[in-house]
Parts: C-alpha cells; structure tokens; sequence
C-alpha cells in the first residue's frame, strides 16, 4: 500500500543478487542458472526484488528433488509486449489446478515435501497488478513450470 517509486530496473541484476543468496545457503546443490542479461524494467525495485524473490525462491525449492537442475530468467517478445519468464525442470504442477495458483494459501505440492505459506505467488500477483501488468503459468508434472509475467506494457525493454 506504499506509494510506489517508479524507475528502471535491472531485472537481471536484481535475479543474480536473488540467486548469488541461495547459493549461500545451500552451497552444496547442484543447479544451473540461466539469467538473460539485460532484463530492465520500468517499475518500483523494492516490490520487483520481493516478485523475484518469489518466482526465483519457488523455483528453486520445487527443484530440489532434481540431479541436475536449470532454472532460466528471461524474456521474450509477444508482439509488442515483453514477456518476462522464470522457468525450471522441477516438480511442475497439473495445469487444471492452475486458476488456483495465485490465490493465497491455496497450495498444490504437499507441506511436507516443499515447505511454504501458500501466500508467495499472491504476493506476486499483486506486485504485478500493481504494475499493470499480468501473470500466467505454463507447467507439466514433474517436467518444471514456466511463469510469465508482464510490467507496465510497452514502457519495458
């Protein structure tokens, strides 16, 4: 509910700062990292770092059943509009739960397999409502799961 603080950001930046974190505590994994360089993005840095945090953090935990994990922060062009993706190989989810996805508390994978609130992906959701912009899954079970999302329509590169 803070009034927001528009200004570019560097998205890729951002994500390995995220990612240089995780590697900290859990030296020991064994993943790939592919973050595209140049992802900037007109909007409040504080809440797009939490957004990060999240997708990143989500991607990173339903990993972690994987030999061999990827997790990949791009984007890519849908006409005119940037599309920004996190993606990884891990646990997936059916795509029939997906209209649950982004309303708290409202998990797919059991507690005791991947611990959590059940309240991330609403945060990022109204980060990125907040933000004008829109938020979407793609996913097959046990194959990994793409997030695209938007910021602000056509002011990102």
């Amino acid at each position: 509910r803070v009034e927001m603080t528009i200004n570019k950001v560097d998205l890729s930046e951002v994500a390995t700062t995220i990612i240089e974190e995780f590697k900290r505590e859990e030296p020991t994994r064994k993943i790939d990292f592919i973050i595209h360089d140049k992802l900037i993005a007109d909007g409040d840095a504080n809440l797009l770092r939490i957004l990060l945090e999240n997708l990143l953090g989500n991607a990173w935990k339903f990993t972690k059943k994987c030999k061999r994990a990827i997790i990949e922060f791009g984007k890519t062009q849908q006409g005119k509009e940037t599309v920004f993706f996190v993606r990884d190989n891990g646990a997936g989810f059916d795509m029939k739960y997906a209209n649950k996805l982004f309303i708290p508390f409202q998990r797919l994978h059991d507690d005791t397999d991947y611990p959590g609130t059940g309240i991330g992906l609403g945060i990022v959701s109204r980060i990125i409502h907040r933000h004008r912009g829109r938020i979407w899954a793609e996913a097959e079970e046990n194959k990994g799961a793409t997030f695209y999302f938007t910021i602000g329509g056509k002011n990102n590169e």
